[in-house]
């Protein structure tokens, strides 16, 4: 029995919150939208955790194996929050552990903004 390939289509990313900043101002929403993502991230213990996060293998993390950032827990808690309600985290409890995720369409929303219109 022959198998028959069929090309599957691509999926188009979800659109990203703003347009680079080189294309065009930010409207007022865009400017709030990118603001709120931009001050989580600006605290050097949120960035680290972000970036630990987002360069885990598998694209997600135990709170288990990123919470060495230099701060007690419960500080490692309140960033991870913030990080959350910033949009830029998502979390899966799992028994005791939680499971910290950076989505996909997050970071393609930050590089769009921060890519020069045309090269994107």
């Amino acid at each position: 029995m022959s198998a028959v390939k069929t090309a599957l289509p691509l999926l188009e990313p979800e659109a990203p919150c703003c347009p680079p900043l080189t294309e065009r101002p930010l409207t007022a929403v865009e400017a709030e939208r990118s603001a709120v993502m931009f001050k989580a991230l600006g605290d050097p213990v949120r960035l680290r955790l972000f970036s630990l996060v987002a360069s885990h293998e598998g694209g997600e993390a135990c709170v288990c194996d990123i919470s060495d950032v230099g701060v007690s827990q419960p500080t490692v808690s309140h960033h991870l929050k913030k990080l959350k309600e910033a949009g830029l985290l998502s979390s899966e409890r799992r028994g005791t552990w939680v499971y910290y995720r950076v989505e996909p369409s997050v970071l393609a929303a930050m590089g769009q903004l921060l890519t020069r219109a045309g090269t994107a």
